[in-house]
């Protein structure tokens, strides 16, 4: 293997990548890995040193090669360089590949050892087996040699090459490993399905016409209302006012707290209202009519209203989820359809209604109050803030951190709000936020608040410019700078809409009324160094939305699975479908990495295609840690299917994977645990294990009876939770450090997809991350620092790193 990369690249001997982030450097020839984090450090500088070197040296010679014609320095790079660059970068891939798929091979287990999953794909022996993995290996030459060779890296000219590469990029090893096991799994099966069957799978995987799945709601003529602009423009407000003029309706959501703050208004205002989201159903009693407030995975598609609203509409274009709100504007059974969001979707939508027969009206808006970015940072130094003031961190252990830090440098108290507080408590601590004639001076706040959570903000500042998104820590995107910045200057806020209804009064969510006050809403960063970012991002445009989400539905994969014999792993069925699908040129298929998971984790167990559709959309996260430990939830999604294909005890207290007794523990031994880590990872898991039997205790309402218990057991773990982030501080220079190294990380993460990916197909990449559904407890490990968890004294000072000096730079804003 090492001979392969020396004789690619001409380098000394050194050791291959072995990650994503390897691809934005080259190896080092100097020395050996080192084990301390100081001279890992020193290896990496050495390493973009060298890279930098070598470039540097093959731009020359391209450019002597070009008659004298010389490159744009700090431009976009010519073609030539780009292709030279992605085809090396395709070259240390092929290595890696090489190298991972003898080890995936050694983990699938000899014949011997699997002989039952091996006859279910047509193997009936260790010498087929062999000569099987060696023509796979040549048709992975193939793809590669396309790739590097031929330039053919689409998704339609080499779909193995194109899987293989995007499970890399968003997954790292751990992703290709995954696709290197289905991939092989479908060229294990491709010649054993005669010409008719692969005609009919080629028949039902066409999914070029999703409009088609609902039949009921072609039958009527709708009008769909786009309403497009800014934040704080009046769009939501426009909408949510039609949609409380109707008799019947439904608004669909991004978040749990989105849908609970709708469902608050309409209580206040005397509408009954059902809150339906994936872990809590709270229907209306006593009337036989009601409005719903869901998330938009929710929306009852089988309910004909008069008005619907789908919020955020640009997260149509999110690998992830942007099903659901393809599912919604494609399936609401709405005379009037109200679809609030960004611009750049507008094209999208006006074809799709164009081609289902929908007449579409445009809405614009614009801003109704300035928004600047400033000049200045707050040098790191928690004293520069100012009342009306809102920090945004992207975890629940860094907001915590960060609350701590501004009450003890102030003397002022701090409100806090992020996605999984529980709805009382959240509404109270925006209550007391929003109110002037309090102590409550600043507020931190997960990037919820950029999806519509509405409160009185002055100015937004961005705790850094990178998060962790669940798989890798990357930059934030130019959308979400825009949309969680553009939260600065609100208008009126939710709050203030309930208690003008509850005196009678008329106003909204983004009130256009003369008696409110402009006010200019100005953004920065906490650190110099994330300023920049912040700027550049509101001196860009997005790409306009050119495609819109689709996930196979349940019926299409249930029939699909009719054409396979009976033990057909069920991940193997996903990606014979994901590999045959045919799509319109305004959609694209979302990730399927996830339901592939989900689908080998419940494979060894007796459930139905049904039951096996229904555990694909369970909220589950398989991460594992540095060290290789399991979070537990795979565990515990395959107890959970184990007792729905027996029919057995689904009583919350039966089931081992679920350890209560870390909530035994009085309060004297729970203080010694405040020093522990541990003790906050352990809390997080259960919270998401009893999350996922709730959400399944709604789908399979027999066999999960706990569901009292369970809410009962959540809202402890909540308490413990919040009692162990309470007891955080906040430590200056290590808090400088985690920031530092999440920008490094990010930077990291860019030049590697730059590389593999392409300049524009990284763009296209970052367009359609969209936000998480939940912040995470944590973002990266090293931010439990054990100097923070409890007793430390904060810094005076800020940073102690030096920022532009004041002459070059002027405040823009007031202070």
């Amino acid at each position: 293997m090492n001979a392969l990369l020396r004789n690619a690249y001409k380098w000394p001997k050194c050791t291959p990548p072995v990650s994503v982030a390897a691809f934005s450097t080259a190896p080092s020839p100097w020395r050996k890995a080192a084990n301390s984090s100081s001279k890992s450090r020193e290896r990496e500088r050495n390493i973009i040193n060298l890279h930098h070197e070598i470039n540097d040296s093959l731009d020359q010679l391209k450019d002597s090669l070009d008659h004298g014609e010389s490159s744009s320095r700090g431009g976009r790079p010519s073609k030539n360089k780009s292709t030279f660059s992605q085809k090396r970068s395709y070259q240390m891939f092929e290595v890696l590949v090489n190298a991972r798929v003898n080890k995936v091979m050694r983990e699938m287990g000899d014949y011997r050892d699997r002989q039952e999953d091996w006859r279910a794909f047509g193997v009936n022996n260790q010498v087929q087996l062999d000569s099987s993995i060696g023509l796979f290996k040549k048709a992975l030459d193939t793809c590669f040699a396309k790739a590097t060779e031929k330039g053919m890296i689409s998704r339609s000219d080499n779909p193995l090459f194109w899987n293989l590469r995007n499970s890399f990029v968003k997954g790292d090893n751990r992703g290709l490993s995954s696709e290197l096991v289905h991939s092989f799994q479908t060229f294990l099966m491709k010649e054993r399905f005669p010409d008719a069957i692969n005609e009919l799978h080629r028949e039902i995987a066409d999914l070029r016409f999703p409009y088609e799945w609902y039949p009921a709601t072609r039958m009527l003529q709708r009008t769909v209302h786009l309403h497009v602009g800014p934040t704080n423009s009046g769009k939501t407000y426009n909408a949510l006012k039609a949609l409380e003029g109707a008799k019947t309706g439904i608004y669909a959501g991004p978040l749990r707290l989105l849908a609970h703050e709708i469902w608050s208004r309409f209580a206040a205002k005397g509408k009954p209202c059902a809150l339906v989201t994936g872990e809590e159903v709270r229907i209306p009693e006593g009337v036989d009519r009601w409005f719903h407030s869901c998330t938009v995975e929710m929306s009852p598609l089988n309910k004909p209203v008069d008005v619907a609203v789908v919020d955020e509409i640009q997260m149509i274009a999110s690998e992830d989820r942007g099903w659901a709100w393809t599912q919604a504007v494609l399936g609401l059974q709405a005379k009037e359809l109200h679809l609030c969001g960004e611009d750049r979707v507008v094209e999208l939508i006006q074809d799709l209604c164009a081609r289902i027969g929908d007449r579409c009206i445009v809405h614009r808006y614009q801003r109704l109050n300035p928004l600047e970015t400033m000049s200045k940072s707050l040098r790191g130094d928690f004293r520069n803030l100012e009342k009306g003031d809102a920090v945004v961190a992207f975890s629940r252990v860094a907001l915590h951190k960060l609350k701590a830090g501004i009450e003890q440098a102030t003397g002022k108290r701090c409100a806090i709000v992020y996605g999984s507080l529980p709805p009382e408590t959240r509404a109270q601590q925006a209550a007391l936020f929003n109110d002037p004639n309090n102590e409550y001076d600043y507020l931190v706040a997960s990037d919820a608040i950029g999806m519509g959570l509405n409160l009185e903000i002055k100015r937004v500042i961005f705790e850094s410019s990178s998060k962790f998104d669940g798989n890798k820590v990357r930059s934030l995107t130019v959308p979400e700078i825009k949309q969680i910045g553009g939260r600065a200057g609100r208008y009126r806020t939710a709050s203030a809409e309930i208690a003008s209804a509850q005196e009678g009064a008329v106003g909204g969510e983004e009130a256009v009324e003369a008696k409110v006050e402009s006010n200019t809403g100005w953004v920065t960063a906490f650190d110099f160094r994330d300023l920049q970012d912040i700027q550049n991002a509101f001196q860009k445009e997005a790409k306009p939305i050119e495609t819109a989400g689709l996930f196979p539905p349940a019926n299409i994969i249930e029939r699909f699975h009719t054409y396979f014999p009976p033990r057909t792993p069920t991940s193997f069925v996903l990606t014979r479908l994901r590999e045959l699908a045919r799509l319109s040129p305004r959609f694209h298929l979302c990730d399927f990495d996830t339901a592939l998971e989900i689908a080998d984790a419940i494979q060894p167990y007796n459930l139905s295609v049904a039951d096996r559709c229904v555990f694909l959309n369970c909220p589950v996260s398989f991460r594992v840690s540095r060290d290789g430990e399991s979070n537990g939830q795979r565990e515990a999604l395959q107890a959970f299917a184990k007792c729905v294909a027996e029919m057995g005890s689904g009583h919350l207290l039966d089931f081992d994977c679920i350890d209560l007794s870390i909530l035994d523990m009085d309060e004297e031994t729970r203080m010694t645990m405040f020093n522990n880590p541990a003790y906050l990872q352990s809390l997080e898991r259960l919270h998401q294990i009893i999350t996922m039997y709730l959400w399944l205790s709604y789908r399979y309402e027999g066999v999960f009876q706990s569901q009292s218990v369970a809410f009962k057991v959540k809202e402890i773990v909540e308490d413990r939770i919040t009692e162990f982030l309470d007891k955080l501080t906040y430590v200056t220079y290590s808090q400088a450090r985690r920031r530092q190294a999440m920008r490094e990380a990010a930077e990291r993460h860019k030049k590697a997809e730059e590389q593999l990916l392409g300049e524009e197909e990284q763009e296209h990449l970052q367009e359609h991350h969209e936000e998480e559904p939940e912040e995470p407890i944590i973002e990266i490990v090293e931010e439990l620092d054990p100097e923070e968890i409890i007793g430390e004294v904060i810094e005076e000072g800020g940073t102690g790193e030096r920022e532009p000096g004041p002459d070059a730079e002027k405040n823009q804003g007031s202070g």
